[in-house]
């Protein structure tokens, strides 16, 4: 009876511990393999676009809040050309940098997608979480296309939605 006691008493101070697990959001890509060694051609064409994202949505007032996982999607859509993004930058709704995934030239082949995840249970961002980012492309290309899924689940029941990125000087 003792030892069941014991064992009682260690498993619920094993699931009554926190997860110490880190967020994907912090290495969701391997951005080093990614970088361009020296900065690309002075030729091409650069711009800054905005993205907003929600890790979280208000629930029922505004002093409840739903958290939601949201995946950052960056596409190259052009079949021959690559780009290239230069910075990713992540603010919270107050408009504080949370973290820069990226500051270094990295790549983005034709037609892929590279995407940065941030978990459920990062609650930094907040309402009006936001990104910024840097980018680069031929002059003839199209520009990366920067869109964020926003999604959660519980029980039956789900939420998801998207935003896409916008032009900013």
């Amino acid at each position: 009876m003792r030892q069941l006691l014991l064992l009682l008493a260690l498993c619920a101070l094993i699931s009554g511990c926190e997860d110490s697990q880190s967020f994907s959001s912090l290495d969701p890509v391997n951005w080093q393999s990614r970088t361009v060694p020296t900065n690309p051609a002075d030729s091409l064409a650069t711009g800054t676009t905005y993205l907003s994202v929600y890790s979280s949505v208000y629930s029922l007032t505004e002093h409840k809040t739903h958290s939601l996982t949201v995946m950052v999607s960056i596409r190259n859509t052009n079949r021959t050309d690559t780009v290239y993004v230069d910075q990713a930058e992540y603010f919270n709704t107050t408009g504080h940098l949370i973290r820069t995934y990226f500051n270094r030239h990295i790549y983005i082949a034709p037609m892929e997608t590279v995407e940065i995840v941030i978990d459920e249970r990062d609650k930094e961002g907040g309402t009006g979480a936001n990104f910024l980012f840097e980018w680069a492309a031929p002059p003839t290309a199209n520009p990366p296309l920067f869109e964020a899924v926003m999604i959660s689940t519980s029980g039956q029941q789900g939420l998801s939605f998207t935003t896409t990125g916008v032009a900013v000087n």
